[in-house]
């Protein structure tokens, strides 16, 4: 089962939430792993979501797929422009 690490990168606006670079969650089958007391935005999430089933069978894609090259998200939000980390680890 692949397992995917989400981690904020960058703030470029105001996010209400309180996240800070270096924050995290893994997203593990259909399985979220928050760290105790820590937040994930649900908009960031609900537009994430399309994106992990692909990305956890990326190593199956041929070369040329765009998801390839996917290593970073932005939340949706146009006044948070939080960037997120998305990796595959083991």
């Amino acid at each position: 089962m692949a397992k995917i690490k989400v981690t904020v990168e960058r703030i470029d606006g105001y996010c209400n939430l309180p996240v800070q670079v270096g924050d995290y969650f893994f997203v593990e089958g259909s399985r979220l792993h928050i760290p105790d007391g820590k937040f994930i935005c649900t908009w960031a999430l609900q537009s994430m979501m399309p994106i992990f089933p692909i990305l956890a069978e990326r190593d199956k894609l041929d070369d040329t797929h765009w998801i390839k090259t996917v290593e970073t998200f932005s939340c949706p939000d146009p006044k948070g422009l939080v960037q997120y980390r998305l990796e595959l680890v083991e």
